[in-house]
């Protein structure tokens, strides 16, 4: 089963969270919330709280096949602001496991300069802050092991993307008939 962690802090947009995290368990998958705040309530960028499963300091992260990070604002700057959280986007990277960021958050990508030279995509108006990508604006892009989607209207999009990647085409054709997306 693939191990999915979603990583929330304050400001965080609340469809880019959610969509994904609801498409991945209708998957199958083991997704587990990480909260970045001191307590495992973190609020969203439009005033919906979620309680996390863990804190940052309470998660599982060498069984892991993922790493995901919504945007918003301030969210996506509270997630490149976190020290620990960056170590652990390189130690993935490194160890040549996916990374996901959507929205304003692909920037926290950007900034630990692991779009050199890749494809990938974000908000407008954020692309300056993915050093040395290839911004293409398209609503989801994969380069590698790395998939960016622009912005809330892609959620859909990049949850399943997420899942032809690690389940298959027919398994992410199968579930957006069942959520009547195609």
């Amino acid at each position: 089963m693939k191990k999915i962690l979603v990583h929330l802090a304050n400001g965080f947009e609340e469809m880019e969270a959610i969509i994904p995290i609801d498409v991945w368990r209708r998957a199958g998958y083991a997704v587990h919330t990480v909260s970045l705040e001191e307590g495992l309530a973190v609020n969203g960028a439009h005033n919906i709280s979620i309680i996390a499963d863990w804190l940052f300091c309470e998660a599982v992260y060498d069984d892991a096949d993922m790493i995901f990070l919504p945007g918003g604002m301030p969210g996506a700057a509270n997630l490149n602001a976190h020290k620990g959280l960056k170590e652990k986007i390189n130690q993935f990277y490194m160890q040549g496991k996916y990374l996901s960021a959507i929205c304003a958050a692909p920037l926290v990508l950007g900034h630990s300069g692991l779009l050199e030279g890749k494809k990938a995509t974000c908000y407008p108006g954020f692309e300056k802050e993915l050093f040395g990508a290839k911004v293409t604006g398209n609503p989801v892009e994969q380069d590698g092991k790395i998939v960016t989607g622009k912005g809330p209207g892609a959620a859909f999009e990049l949850a399943l993307k997420v899942v032809t990647v690690f389940s298959g085409e027919e398994k992410a054709s199968e579930l957006a008939a069942k959520m009547q997306l195609s």
